[in-house]
């Protein structure tokens, strides 16, 4: 209703002034006062006022507003907000399964680290008993070739003890002999003539025992 008040008022207002016959006899000063195209005095536009500043357009005007609000809101609410409302709700799916799968890994690395941890633990502690195992044996190895050594020794010492004397022996009585043959020609030389062996032999003795 207001929207057809004021366009007519508008087309009454727009339409032209009806264009006066010209005469050809009118006076130059007069048809000045005329428009050449349209027949409107060249101030009659000047009367006016701008529409939209008009206070006889405000219905319209208001009512055109509340139009145009309501369907720019009903794009909004019907369109562009449950896209966008499509858009956040599918990224805050997506950063929460991010964060689920980050969780998930992040757990699945503390059990790695912890099951890695657990396994050189054990690692070490079997090394550990490794060595420990090899020093024994070589402890052992050591102590039973030491021993068998040292038998080794002790019965080449007991032989070379056992030649020594037999050598030792050998060469007391050598020494003997020796002793005998010199005191017989040490005599036989000091009172010239021969001696008895027997005697000899009991004082070399007798001097040795």
């Amino acid at each position: 209703m207001f929207v057809s008040a004021a366009f007519a008022q508008s087309e009454t207002q727009s339409q032209p002034a009806e264009t006066p016959a010209v005469d050809h006899g009118t006076p130059a000063g007069d048809a000045e006062a005329v428009h050449t195209e349209t027949g409107v005095p060249h101030d009659a536009g000047h009367t006016g006022v701008f529409p939209p500043f008009d206070s006889t357009h405000y219905a319209s005007q208001v009512l055109w507003l509340a139009i145009t609000f309501g369907l720019f809101y009903l794009f909004l609410s019907r369109v562009v907000l449950p896209r966008i409302g499509s858009v956040i709700e599918t990224r805050r799916d997506r950063i929460e399964q991010d964060l689920e799968q980050a969780a998930r890994m992040k757990q699945d690395a503390d059990s790695a680290i912890a099951a890695y941890e657990q396994e050189l633990a054990e690692a070490r502690l079997k090394a550990g008993g490794i060595a420990q195992e090899a020093r024994d044996n070589a402890k052992s190895k050591a102590e039973a070739e030491r021993a068998a050594v040292e038998a080794s020794l002790e019965t080449k010492l007991n032989e070379a003890e056992s030649r020594i004397a037999a050598i030792k022996d050998k060469a007391m009585s050598d020494v003997g002999a020796i002793a005998e043959d010199t005191a017989t020609e040490i005599v036989k030389q000091l009172i010239g003539g021969s001696v008895d062996k027997a005697s000899v032999s009991a004082a070399v003795k007798a001097v040795r025992g």
